[in-house]
């Protein structure tokens, strides 16, 4: 079975042809980071309209790669939430064109979701249940997936996003946007000791996070540095504002995991590409019998394979969407 993704949630313009949820004949991703990266960020105007004037040669593209015509399309997967809903629109539009057009079901998926499955593209062998960290730019969630189409979130972040605790902190270091593989890069050059920054636990009872302190005590800490006129090193910064974001990370997942009784733990969403995360999980999980798994970074970020390899699974389990399909920004797991 042919599936065709299409993703535009935020500022990556993407479609991807998959056959049977694992396998990968296309993968065409159309990102706008140097388009944003002038506004230290995404400005949602301009990724909708970027997203316009490139989606159908995208799509055309991943159809091509696949060496398919439309014809042999099974079905159309598309993201319809959550995310920028002008960015949003312009995906779900081109869809529901697309399945009118050659009366082919149109199959919903949900952003999140997408991301979990890209690890069962990455892992063909992969099976649930297991317990999969979600953190991305917009995103951080503990969730146990129970099935191909069935989940639930053990934890979320109650204020900023992994992510975007990462951009802003980049920011404020002068190093620009995308923060995370800045601030990942320039991190191995200091100290994740240097400086003790908060880590944060709601109650002994909540595996949620919270980001907002441990950036508002990095703004604060250089804030002062600067007020008495002290220099400062920009990796030790880095270095130790990252260590506190991972370590929160990989305590709060490693925990749902054991309540759970999972012995897999997959990572997922642009922070999943993050080396140290990557390391940490590894090492603290294998300590406790746990595997950690995690799909390469190009599928990390945003792309369509994941949707389509979602798309897929739905479509079995029977989901279907008509023409009244419409962008839920703020859609719930």
């Amino acid at each position: 079975m042919l599936i065709l993704g299409i993703e535009s949630s935020c500022d990556e313009t993407a479609a991807a042809v998959v056959s049977n949820g694992r396998e990968v004949l296309s993968n065409v991703i159309n990102t706008q980071i140097a388009l944003h990266k002038k506004f230290g960020g995404v400005v949602p105007e301009v990724a909708s309209r970027r997203h316009i004037e490139v989606i159908d040669a995208v799509i055309d593209e991943a159809l091509a790669e696949a060496n398919i015509t439309f014809g042999d399309i099974d079905a159309i997967a598309v993201t319809y939430g959550p995310g920028l809903v002008g960015a949003l629109l312009v995906g779900v539009s081109a869809a529901k064109a697309l399945s009118f057009a050659l009366s082919k079901p149109l199959v919903p998926v949900h952003h999140i979701k997408g991301h979990i499955m890209a690890n069962f593209v990455a892992h063909k062998n992969l099976e649930p249940p297991f317990v999969c960290l979600v953190a991305s730019g917009g995103h951080s969630h503990i969730v146990s997936v129970n099935n191909y189409t069935s989940f639930e979130i053990m934890g979320r972040t109650r204020d900023d996003a992994a992510g975007e605790a990462f951009d802003k902190i980049s920011r404020v270091l002068g190093l620009g946007y995308p923060g995370g593989p800045l601030i990942d890069k320039l991190a191995k050059e200091g100290n994740p000791e240097a400086v003790n920054f908060p880590r944060v636990r709601m109650d002994k009872n909540s595996l949620d996070f919270s980001f907002s302190g441990v950036k508002t005590a990095v703004i604060n800490y250089l804030h002062k540095l600067e007020q008495n006129g002290e220099n400062y090193d920009k990796a030790d910064i880095a270095a130790s504002f990252q260590a506190a974001v991972t370590d929160v990370l990989c305590e709060h997942t490693i925990e749902a995991a054991q309540i759970r009784n999972s012995k897999i733990i997959a990572l997922a969403g642009g922070v999943a590409a993050n080396s140290v995360l990557r390391k940490k999980m590894t090492s603290m999980a294998n300590k406790n019998g746990i595997q950690v798994i995690y799909p390469e970074p190009v599928l990390c970020t945003d792309n369509a394979v994941m949707i389509a390899s979602a798309g897929y699974y739905e479509y079995r389990a029977g989901k279907r969407a008509d023409m009244t399909l419409n962008a839920v920004p703020s859609l719930q797991l």
